[in-house]
């Protein structure tokens, strides 16, 4: 089993450095809420009472922190610190950031080990994915639940921003950082695994991903549909129907996300379906192309009928104790050489297919009219899935070798369902089981209790400088909420393998999808129950750019040269600056 680091010296630390920083900052602040007629003259300072000076002097350097005296904060659950200055809420944004970044550094390792006991299907479906989005979720709902309508209203702009730049940041800096780092060079428009001599080619090295990670960009560009929808009645200028759109979108939100834990449950029981039937394919293309090869004529006459006299030779010729019958040591020789290898298939297997094809009577042998009908069966799927026309001519067998690259290139797109690395059992399931939950509700803890407080703290250093909150959410909390998945991802991508990439890209994809299901739920649930306006159309805007962007390039392509990553770059700057311009020089907002 993969040793999974200790996380409980880290979250004893994390605890330690907490109590110490908010005991100092408690000490340090400064709540006067008295007016100046309360305070008695000391005949030194006069009749003003205590000014911020002789509170500096007394108060030592932590004043350098504290509020202007006729201003107050409010404490979150009534002893966090809290702090009206900048710099006193740059620190607690750090603090609590941190904290955000252990809870999600927690969950991820719960989840892990999780995993490992329980494998995939329902956990790593529908749970994992859940609790992975969790940091975000926390944050978006206490931007919009606490304090009243008008406080709500101020507030959900840091989470519209953690949403947006969660997505933002995930599809364009961290995607285009794993591309870099995970890149080999490219041959026949594949990057060859480990193999990396062309440095930082545009066009010579790059990422290659199997299928499965293009239908998890698709995914992910239709996720954004609620976004569409919640944005229809601004789009034609209405404000009857705004409320209602909310309603709407969150219901398609809500199904949707059902539907793709459904889709993330069921999908390992697909691709196991799939690849199976592709080893199939590649079992009879590699038959009738060895058929080809050993045909002493062709197997079809020109009026597009199997060749009976051909395909008697061929008989004949497997058959060689001459009783009529192909039996199991004799069908042998007609898989041997069609290189099996290239799907993990053991020659017995691929016999086991050509059976269940060809023998219609059951008895574990082949007699010459069920090889005759099963090679005729074999020929026309193969013409059937290359489009050719039912009508055969002299040339109609050349689609027997297109057909054989076509199955290979569609098991290279699906990867292969066994790892690339040793996975061994569990030691200790009960132990290992324990140390995920307690992993697990730490993490959960940690999130919903500090998401409040790292919120306020966001909100006070935008009121002290002037920054819209938007841009503050935007950058700085993805940073918290997502740097343990994005590190994961890296660190993964630079094994440079192509199994290594899909996983990597798909774990990026999974998460911006769950972030426009679950997160944007909970965010229209916010906004429809305490009925807010929604009045995001360039974060929305943004959000539909970067996601149909990166999804069609996702879905369209299996290969990613270097310049690719130059479009998700570009992406991060060209939505900072989309989202200014929309709200303050059009006035979107």
């Amino acid at each position: 089993m993969k040793k999974s680091p200790n996380m409980f010296p880290k979250s004893f630390f994390t605890l330690l450095i907490l109590f110490i920083l908010s005991t100092a900052v408690y000490g340090g602040r400064v709540i006067v809420d008295q007016s100046s007629s309360d305070l008695v003259s000391d005949g030194v300072h006069g009749g003003g009472g205590r000014n911020s000076s002789s509170i500096g002097r007394e108060r030592g350097v932590i004043s350098l922190f504290a509020a202007p005296v006729e201003e107050a904060c409010e404490q979150s659950y009534g002893f966090l610190p809290c702090t009206k200055t900048a710099l006193g809420n740059v620190f607690l944004i750090i603090v609590y950031g941190y904290l955000m970044f252990s809870a999600a550094t927690y969950l991820s390792s719960g989840s892990e080990l999780l995993l490992e006991i329980l494998g995939p299907g329902l956990i790593g479906g529908l749970f994992l994915p859940i609790l992975g989005a969790l940091p975000d979720a926390m944050l978006i709902l206490v931007s919009g639940i606490t304090g009243s309508a008008a406080e709500a209203q101020s507030q959900v702009s840091v989470g519209i921003g953690l949403l947006a730049g969660s997505t933002v940041m995930l599809l364009t800096v961290i995607w285009g950082t794993c591309c870099i780092v995970g890149k080999c060079d490219i041959e026949n428009s594949t990057a060859v695994d480990l193999k990396d001599t062309k440095g930082l080619s545009l066009t010579g090295s790059g990422v290659t991903t199997d299928i499965w990670t293009s239908y998890a960009a698709m995914i992910m560009a239709i996720s954004v549909l609620p976004f569409i929808v919640v944005q229809l009645p601004q789009l034609f200028h209405s404000n009857s129907g705004r409320h209602l759109a909310v309603l709407i979108a969150l219901i398609i939100s809500l199904s949707l996300l059902l539907s793709y834990c459904l889709y993330q449950v069921f999908q390992p029981w697909i691709q196991t379906r799939k690849l199976a039937y592709v080893k199939h394919k590649h079992v009879i293309s590699g038959i009738l192309k060895h058929l080809k090869k050993h045909a002493l004529g062709r197997l079809f006459t020109d009026h597009g009928t199997p060749n009976i006299e051909v395909l008697e030779k061929l008989f004949n010729a497997i058959d060689e104790n001459g009783d009529g019958h192909l039996s199991h040591s004799e069908l042998r020789a007609l898989v041997v050489g069609i290189r099996l290898e290239e799907i993990n298939l053991e020659e017995d297997d691929a016999i086991a297919k050509v059976l269940k094809d060809f023998d219609t009577s059951c008895d574990d042998q082949l007699d010459l009219q069920e090889f005759i009908d099963g090679v005729e069966k074999w020929l026309y799927e193969a013409r059937s899935s290359n489009g050719s026309s039912a009508q055969a001519g002299p040339n109609t067998i050349n689609y027997i070798d297109d057909f054989h690259e076509e199955t290979r290139r569609e098991h290279s797109l699906l990867g292969e369902d066994q790892s690339d690395e040793l996975v061994e059992g569990v030691e200790n399931p009960r132990k290992v089981a324990i140390k995920a939950a307690l992993l697990l509700l730490l993490g959960t803890i940690i999130a919903a209790v500090f998401a409040d407080p790292l919120v306020d703290a966001v909100n006070n250093f935008s009121s002290a400088t002037s920054i819209p909150s938007f841009f503050i959410s935007f950058i700085a909390l993805p940073l918290a909420t997502n740097s343990s998945e994005a590190v994961s991802a890296i660190i993964f991508a630079t094994r440079k393998k192509k199994r290594s990439a899909s996983l990597t890209f798909s774990e990026l994809y999974g998460a911006v999808t769950m972030n426009n299901l679950l997160c944007l739920s909970v965010f229209l649930a916010i906004v429809y129950s305490r009925g807010l306006v929604w009045n995001f159309s360039s974060e929305v805007l943004v959000i539909l750019i970067v996601c149909i962007v990166m999804g069609i390039l996702g879905s369209i392509r299996t290969t990613f040269p270097l310049w690719t990553c130059l479009i998700a770059f570009a992406l991060y700057p060209f939505s900072l600056v989309l989202v200014y311009v929309l709200d303050y020089v059009f006035g979107w907002s």
